[in-house]
């Protein structure tokens, strides 16, 4: 797959972490920044990435920044992205399952380095199960 990430001065440590487990994996990532714990505005590295995925130059997304929260927010006023706040594996698998989420947003403040890898895998493997889940999400897209 082709993963577009990025991450705010935050989460900028986990954005490293989490690049490199997607490209040990075989994933083609787009990181558009930032690479400096400098302060830098969250909403400027969503909204690249929820581009990305919107316009299908990128198959999922990844953002994170202290909580979640800010990336989550930015990257879903883009129409066709699914922005999912994960702090576990069952959120993950949720998401996935659920929900098709396209963007996976972690917060650096909420989730401990163990539980990252098990979060961002658990969230690449994890099928769109369709059916009801389906008309729902069609219902979000139709917004």
């Amino acid at each position: 797959m082709k993963i577009a990430i990025g991450s705010d001065h935050r989460g900028v440590r986990y954005k490293a972490l989490v690049r490199q487990m997607l490209e040990a994996a075989g994933h083609e990532v787009q990181d558009v920044g930032t690479n400096s714990e400098q302060s830098a505005d969250y909403p400027d590295y969503a909204q690249p990435v929820a581009r990305a995925v919107a316009a299908g130059q990128a198959d999922r997304g990844v953002l994170i920044c202290a909580s979640g929260i800010g990336m989550s927010i930015a990257a879903n006023r883009f129409r066709g992205v699914r922005a999912t706040l994960c702090l576990n594996e069952r959120m993950a698998r949720t998401a996935r399952a659920h929900n098709d989420s396209n963007v996976l947003c972690l917060g650096q403040d909420f989730v401990d380095e163990e539980a990252l890898g098990k979060i961002v895998q658990t969230w690449l493997t994890t099928p769109f199960e369709g059916g009801r889940h389906q008309r729902r999400v069609c219902k979000i897209d139709d917004v």
